[in-house]
């Protein structure tokens, strides 16, 4: 029951404190990632994969950005497992701290940038996306 979670107020708290941050801290990466501001490249926010939801997805190109809070160790593996899991469907994933959102948003947005660049540059991806071959 309910009492494995052993809610103390204070961890309740400090959860709600982490979760407001990680909402801000997606919240200042959309207003840059929405409406195709990135290369035209329109992404989705919190897109479901199977069992997991990817914080950021761009269906045309296959390109999840996850953020990482980084309070969890444990994180470490469950990242792992789900990346895989990605993998096998064909999902490219960039991960950043919140950190690197809060301290560097113009590089994490440059890296997503180039990201997709290199992304529209394979061929067989481009030529199944846009329906004609652009050789």
């Amino acid at each position: 029951g309910m009492s494995r979670f052993n809610r103390t107020p204070g961890k309740t708290e400090r959860a709600r404190k982490l979760r407001r941050n990680e909402t801000d801290v997606e919240r200042r990466l959309w207003h840059r990632l929405r409406n195709g501001q990135v290369c035209d490249a329109q992404f989705r926010r919190q897109h479901p994969a199977g069992r997991y939801v990817l914080d950021f997805y761009c269906p045309a190109l296959a390109l999840a950005v996850e953020l990482d809070g980084g309070q969890h160790a444990e994180t470490g593996m469950h990242d792992r497992e789900r990346d895989e899991w990605l993998k096998r469907k064909g999902v490219m994933v960039l991960r950043f701290w919140n950190s690197d959102i809060t301290e560097n948003l113009d590089g994490v947005l440059e890296v997503i940038a180039a990201k997709i660049d290199e992304l529209r540059l394979v061929p067989e991806r481009s030529s199944t996306r846009w329906g004609v071959d652009r050789r």
